[in-house]
């Protein structure tokens, strides 16, 4: 078990999935783990529609903006989580990888997001029940 481990997610254009993702973490986790996304060819702005699925459970995505992965963001993650990013993610030997198949959120309905949405956050409760184990 790491003392704070740092998660990166990545998707290709860090304006939904991954930028949901960093945001429930980040909720649940309270700064018990360092979070950050990223993109391979990010987006100038998040999703609407994933800013609104998000605000409709408390979360504003509004200080958020898409980001350009770099290597440095992988080098120094302990778990790198992918969502469609194919190749585009830099693999280091060592560094722990999961590839969360999850339908893009953009141009789907408010309700298909809302899906996307709950999918990632039972992922991510799952994720943090395993890196930071609940000490009761």
């Amino acid at each position: 078990m790491i003392a704070k481990p740092e998660i990166l997610f990545v998707c290709v254009h860090n304006a939904g999935r991954s930028q949901m993702a960093a945001a429930l973490l980040k909720h649940h986790a309270g700064g018990r783990v360092v979070v950050r996304s990223a993109g391979s060819a990010p987006a100038d702005t998040i999703h609407p529609a994933v800013a609104r699925a998000m605000r409709e459970i408390g979360l504003d995505l509004s200080p958020a903006s898409p980001t350009l992965l770099t290597t440095d963001h992988v080098r120094s993650a302990d778990v790198v989580v992918t969502m469609g990013c194919g190749d585009a993610c830099p693999v280091f030997p060592g560094k722990r990888y999961l590839d969360w198949q999850l339908d893009d959120p953009a141009d789907k309905s408010l309700d298909d997001v809302r899906r996307i949405r709950d999918e990632i956050d039972r992922r991510v409760r799952d994720l943090l029940a395993e890196l930071v184990p609940n000490p009761d």
